[in-house]
């Protein structure tokens, strides 16, 4: 397994807390039946014998990490039977969205499949996970390992060992590593009644994944952009909010699986801009800008 960008966005405000040696990770409900579901979908699909895996966002409290979003490895991840390298290059744009529902989201660790048996982290793993575990939160990462393996009946949740929870045969085990650990270690885990807050950007993740890096770089180089789930023509799209320094000037930008459309709203009514077809959303805002400023 291979992960662990540093946390893609800004901080919670105040001086930061007193970090204990995790004593245990929570999921939320929403987060657990993503895992789940999404592991079993995994398992149908032409690349269901590679590994699959999810970055994990949540609170990182005094002594325990609440898991509250679950961002997946994206169809461009590097994965086979060995390894999996999630695709973070949409993780940046998803934090972005989610951020401003909980202002403590930080990234907590990563979840990933071994197609055998194998319940532990590999030393390939812990190779790389040592790398990066240093820049979280507390010094110190939860790691989940899904497996295939498990003995419960169909539809039914069981928790054979306090680090492992189970849904028929579909089993995570889950650990914790701190900077300088040789190894990993076993950390309960429990669950609590809350949402996958990334549940939502599901609809839209193949187009946050085609335009991430643009996505990103238009929301770093331009104040005031928001990315909002909306409707499109036949599916939800994507949504970019540019508000300008006119007031009631304001650009948007509508991205689905088929093409991506500008418009803006001046005056209470709004227009659709002709761009080229090929141009990227960063580089669209940008001529729309442009030529509404030559407008005067």
């Amino acid at each position: 397994m291979s992960s662990g960008p540093e946390q893609p966005g800004g901080h919670a405000p105040g001086p930061p807390p007193a970090y204990d040696r995790l004593r245990r990770v929570v999921l939320t409900d929403e987060v657990s039946r993503t895992l789940f579901a999404e592991y079993a979908a995994h398992q149908a699909t032409d690349r269901g014998a590679e590994e699959i895996g999810w970055q994990l966002l949540g609170v990182r409290a005094a002594d325990e990490a609440i898991a509250l979003a679950t961002l997946p490895a994206g169809a461009d991840r590097d994965a086979g039977r060995e390894h999996v390298r999630l695709n973070t290059d949409p993780h940046a744009v998803a934090y972005r969205m989610l951020w401003p529902a909980e202002k403590r989201l930080t990234n907590l660790g990563v979840v990933h499949t071994h197609p055998g048996s194998l319940r532990h982290p590999s030393p390939g793993d812990l190779r790389g996970d040592r790398e990066w575990v240093p820049r979280l939160r507390g010094r110190e990462g939860v790691f989940g390992i899904g497996t295939g393996d498990g003995d419960g009946e169909p539809g039914i949740a069981t928790r054979p060992a306090p680090n492992v929870h189970c849904f028929g045969r579909l089993r995570f085990t889950w650990y914790a590593l701190a900077d300088g650990d040789e190894k990993y270690r076993p950390v309960p885990v429990e669950l609590t009644l809350g949402p996958d807050l990334a549940r939502p950007l599901r609809p839209v993740w193949a187009v946050i994944e085609a335009h991430a890096d643009r996505l990103d770089r238009l929301a770093r180089q331009v104040a005031g952009v928001k990315f909002a789930v909306g409707p499109g023509d036949d599916k939800p799209a994507l949504v970019v909010t540019i508000a300008t320094a006119e007031p009631g000037l304001i650009v948007r930008v509508l991205l689905d699986e088929k093409a991506v459309r500008y418009f803006y709203e001046a005056g209470g009514e709004v227009f659709q801009a002709d761009l080229p077809a090929a141009t990227g959303p960063d580089q669209g805002v940008y001529l729309l800008l442009a030529e509404l400023a030559a407008r005067g």
